[in-house]
């Protein structure tokens, strides 16, 4: 499947946060939350802070959001992977996080529940910085 990518933009052109974020369709927040949970996530930085996404990192960022959306893995489960160097798509071999029961999660509400989560580290991550400058 060919990946899509703004008209104008070589396959190997770096991608902007914005880009990434509507090419796997995940938010930005979670995109930066993924970067603070994935050591192996690393986009360059410019100026401001600006995160440029280079080809490896999209594809390592789509993995870890099929790994979590899509086969059920916790986030601690997708670091043990990547660790170990089994998050390739040829089936990774760790155990993913309990697969749906009658009453368990889709993999809609647990992207839903992985967003929150994120969102909710970011706020709290922003509490504790203007925290400390009031302090």
């Amino acid at each position: 499947m060919q990946a899509s990518r703004p008209a104008g933009k070589s396959a190997s052109a770096f991608r902007t946060i914005s880009e990434v974020s509507e090419e796997l369709d995940v938010p930005q927040h979670v995109l930066r939350f993924w970067e603070g949970k994935f050591s192996q996530v690393r986009p360059l930085k410019r100026g401001g802070g600006r995160r440029y996404y280079r080809p490896e990192d999209i594809a390592l960022l789509k993995r870890i959001r099929d790994l979590l959306y899509s086969e059920g893995y916790t986030i601690k489960g997708v670091q043990k992977l990547l660790r170990e160097g089994r998050a390739k798509d040829d089936g990774a071999a760790a155990e993913p996080a309990a697969a749906p029961a009658s009453g368990g999660l889709d993999g809609q509400k647990a992207q839903e529940i992985n967003e929150i989560i994120a969102e909710l580290s970011e706020l709290r991550d922003l509490l504790k910085s203007a925290n400390k400058r009031a302090g």
